[in-house]
Order: C-alpha cells, then sequence, then structure tokens
C-alpha cells in the first residue's frame, strides 16, 4: 500500500481562479456550442465572460471544499475570427467545423504515486509541445480518452480507505467508517482537479482548445469495476465511485451530477455517462465503460441499448468511437501468462486484465466489433476508434469487407512507459493475431516509422481531416512526430 498522503491533501486552491475550462456541447455549420467552467475561492464570482461583445451569466453548479464552481454557457459563430473574453483576456477559438479539422486525442494525464510532487517540466513536456503547435496551427478539439486524473492516492487518505483498496485485508466494519469520509474524499479530489487545470500547458489548452472527455478506472482507482464484487459493493466502494463520479461530472462534463444529465449524454438518470456528439462531417460515439462495469461484465443491458442506438443513429462520413480501454488487441491469455513469468511486470496485471479481450468479456467484445462493423461496412461511413490506457502506442486493423477499420492507440501524455522489454513482449503475443469475428482478423500494427508494435514513449494523436480525407500522426516523446497515417 501507498504511504498517507502530505503535501498533496493541502493543494490550496482558494486562493486563485482555475479555468476558464472550455468544452464542447454542440456544433453546425453555422454556431459552436460551448460551456466554460471557473473555479473560483467559495466568496467570490468569477470574472466578467463575454461572447464576443454580449456578457454571459455564470449559472453556479455548486459550492463545495472551499471552493465555488461555475458555468457559462454560450456560443460562437463558425468565423475565423471567433473567441471570446474572460475578465480581460482574449481566448480565440477556432469555431468552424466544416472544412479542415485538425482534433487532438490524448490519455493517460499522471502516474498512479506521486504525481503531484513530480517536477512539472518533466510532467507536462508533451503538454506543453501540444501547446506549442496549436499556438501555430490552432486545434478544432481536444478529445480525452480516460484516467484525465490520477485519483488512486485518494486511497490513502484514512486507514478504512487503505483496507478497503488492501486485497488482502478484511473489509472494514460498516461502523469503522468515519461520518465525514465523504467530505474528505470529495475535498481532495477538488484539489486535485484545481492543481491539475491550472498546471502551465494543460491551462494554455484547456482555455483555447474545446474538450471532450471520458474517464477511465484512475478517474475512479486503480481497476474499478474490475475489483472483487465484495470492494465494489462494500459501503467504501460505493462512496468511492460515488465521490469520483460528482467530481467528474463538475470538472470534466461540466453538469450538476444532482440533476438530470442533459444531452449529449446518454442516459439523462446518470446511471452511465456514454455520450455521442454530432458534428459537421464527423460524429464521436463515447460509451462510458467504468460506471456499470462488473468482473464479468462490462456495460449492462442498458449501456449497450445505448451504445448501440447511438451508433446506429450515426450518419456522419467519419464516426469516432473513444473506447478508453483498447477494442482491438492480443489474445489476453497469453499476455496474462506472460506476465505471470516477466519479472516487474506484474503492477500492469490490473490494466490488462480490464481490457475487452478477458475471457470475462469475450462475448460482449464480439458485441463490440459487431456494432463497429455494422456502421463501417455502410457505403457512405467510416469508423475509427480511438483507445489510450496501456501506456504504449500501437494501432490496429480490423479487417472489413471495405477499407480496415483502424484502431488508433495514445497512451500516456503524462504518465511514465513500461519497459522497453515489457513492449517487445507484447507485440510478439500481437504477432500472431486475433480473430474473435470469423472472417473478420485483428492485426496489430507498429505505427509509420516504427519497427515494433508497441512504442513505449509518451505520446499523443492528432488526426486531421483535408479535403474530406482523414489522417492520423502521433507524436512520440524522443522520436518526434510518426509520418502521416491515412484511415481512407
Amino acid at each position: 500500500m501507498s504511504r498517507p498522503l502530505t503535501n498533496t491533501v493541502d493543494i490550496p486552491v482558494a486562493d486563485t481562479t482555475v479555468g476558464p475550462l472550455l468544452l464542447l456541447r454542440a456544433a453546425d455549420r453555422d454556431f459552436i456550442s460551448l460551456a466554460a467552467v471557473v473555479i473560483t475561492p467559495v466568496d467570490a464570482r468569477p470574472a466578467r465572460l463575454r461572447a464576443p461583445l454580449r456578457s454571459v451569466k455564470p449559472l453556479a453548479l455548486a459550492r463545495l471544499a472551499g471552493v465555488a464552481i461555475w458555468r457559462f454557457d454560450f456560443r460562437l459563430s463558425a468565423r475565423p475570427d471567433a473567441g471570446y473574453y474572460y475578465g480581460d483576456h482574449w481566448y480565440p477559438v477556432r469555431a468552424d467545423l466544416t472544412g479542415d479539422l485538425d482534433l487532438a486525442f490524448v490519455a493517460c494525464n499522471g502516474r498512479e504515486q506521486g504525481d503531484t510532487r513530480r517536477d512539472l517540466s518533466e510532467r507536462n513536456a508533451l503538454w506543453r509541445h501540444l501547446a506549442a503547435v496549436n499556438r501555430v496551427s490552432p486545434l478544432h478539439l481536444l478529445l480525452h480518452g480516460g484516467d484525465q486524473l490520477y485519483a488512486d492516492e485518494l486511497l490513502s487518505l484514512d486507514p478504512v480507505l487503505r483496507a478497503w483498496a488492501d486485497l488482502d485485508a478484511p473489509l472494514p466494519a460498516d461502523d469503522e467508517i468515519p461520518a465525514d469520509l465523504d467530505r474528505q474524499m470529495l475535498a481532495y479530489m477538488v484539489r486535485r482537479y484545481c492543481d491539475l487545470y491550472r498546471q502551465p500547458g494543460i491551462a494554455a489548452l484547456i482555455t483555447r482548445v474545446p474538450s471532450l472527455m471520458m474517464w477511465d478506472d484512475h478517474d475512479i482507482c486503480d481497476g474499478w469495476g474490475s475489483l472483487p464484487v465484495e470492494r465494489l459493493d462494500h459501503p467504501v466502494g460505493r462512496l468511492v465511485f460515488s465521490v469520483a463520479r460528482r467530481a467528474f461530472c463538475l470538472f470534466q462534463l461540466g453538469v450538476d451530477p444532482d440533476q438530470p444529465l442533459p444531452g449529449p449524454m446518454w442516459d439523462a438518470g446518470g446511471d452511465h455517462v456514454g455520450w455521442g456528439v454530432a458534428l459537421p462531417g464527423v460524429d464521436i460515439v463515447a460509451p462510458d465503460l467504468r460506471s456499470q462495469r462488473r468482473p464479468d461484465r462490462v456495460l449492462a443491458p442498458s449501456g449497450w441499448q445505448a451504445l448501440t442506438r447511438s451508433l446506429t443513429a450515426t450518419t456522419a462520413e467519419r464516426v469516432l468511437v473513444i473506447s478508453s480501454v483498447p477494442g482491438l488487441g492480443p489474445r489476453l491469455s497469453g499476455v496474462e501468462t506472460l506476465l505471470g513469468l516477466w519479472p516487474g511486470s506484474q503492477k500492469y496485471e490490473d490494466d490488462l486484465r480490464d481490457q475487452w479481450q478477458s475471457r470475462a468479456h469475450r462475448e460482449e467484445w464480439r458485441w463490440f466489433l459487431e456494432a463497429l462493423l455494422a456502421v463501417h461496412e455502410r457505403d457512405d461511413q467510416r469508423v475509427t476508434l480511438l483507445s489510450g490506457e496501456i501506456h504504449l502506442a500501437t494501432r490496429g486493423e480490423l479487417a472489413a469487407s471495405t477499407v480496415p477499420l483502424h484502431q488508433l492507440v495514445a497512451s500516456g501524455i503524462a504518465h511514465p512507459p513500461p519497459p522497453t522489454g515489457y513492449a517487445r513482449a507484447l507485440g510478439a503475443l500481437a504477432r500472431l493475431g486475433s480473430s474473435p469475428l470469423p472472417g473478420h482478423p485483428i492485426r496489430m500494427r507498429p505505427l509509420p516509422g516504427q519497427r515494433r508494435i508497441y512504442c513505449n514513449q509518451r505520446n499523443y494523436l492528432l488526426l486531421r481531416r483535408r479535403e474530406r480525407a482523414w489522417s492520423a500522426c502521433w507524436q512520440l516523446e524522443y522520436d518526434g512526430p510518426s509520418p502521416l497515417l491515412g484511415l481512407d
């Protein structure tokens, strides 16, 4: 178990404003609809937001842990000089999504232990690089594919949390749970999000580039949903999830978790937080692979129904599907066997058990791939999978009757990569291929310009649409940008 937290809990937040965090709500040929989240000291009000000349009234989302969380809802005309003022500062926004399109995809923004004690110049090297790219060639959209916040050290706040997290320890009794544990946990999450959003590099992007976010396990705790049932259903487990969900709704979705969830979320009741957004020429679909996860399932029936409805309803030429854990990969049984033999790699076992390829999820994996292929093989549509989670960069292809369905994995932008030997061994297994659907084999491929299937460098992904043709480029920490990969 990790040692108790010290300076992490004491991150000051009430002495400064955090944000704006710009979130995309919708877009068409004429307008882009946005939300801007701002955090202030609890007794203060945010500065004035003007978009572009009209003042926007802030909505108070929550007051907790010494801060007030506000949201501004506004829209901008789809024109080259679009932007907004917050206070006296002008933030340009690339609001026309109808022609050429530039998107970035990031995942795994942190590490499990000691993330707040890292040197920020090392931690955010790729964030600074992406911010520099945005200054030269502004992005239209920033997609966050999971593990935006590494909340794992939350479980070191109290002995009860440490006991719950220790799979070899007895579960704590109900009367051992402190009455104010939820308040301690929520205060920690608020401080972590505030600390994250005001870091240089990150702040330079989230104020100017609209974001769309989907969470994964570390936004809750490592392995959430794949832990033993008795841990998930224990009062402490339910508390961990409810606190993480509240923070996720406020800080990544910009919504009040106590109110019906608005569009583009699929389930207003909040049983899961999957969403879909239709933009000019591209639909983006993001199932929630954590809220309903159990050791023997990824999605409950309601989650599957929402996902299939959303995919069926897509009409755009390009459909981007964010699967926080990769949808294409090698047979997990072989990987698990390898991990049992490879010294020092056991800490990655939980991540691999979370995969679609787990024996426990194999039927659901086939359902997922069949649903994607049903859209991809329409005459006028193509599906591209975007994933993170594994702290490596790679790509895969699912054979189809048309062009292959591409999966692009970019991970992590801040998480340190696993050892080279681990990446090589995983690549050797991936070369064996996998065919969960008869007639549709999966092949894992190296990035353009790379020899090995899995690249163990920190990275992020750029997606580009030019003249209706799509391509992708990985930015690798040491090797730089990969050659463009055509997706059509």
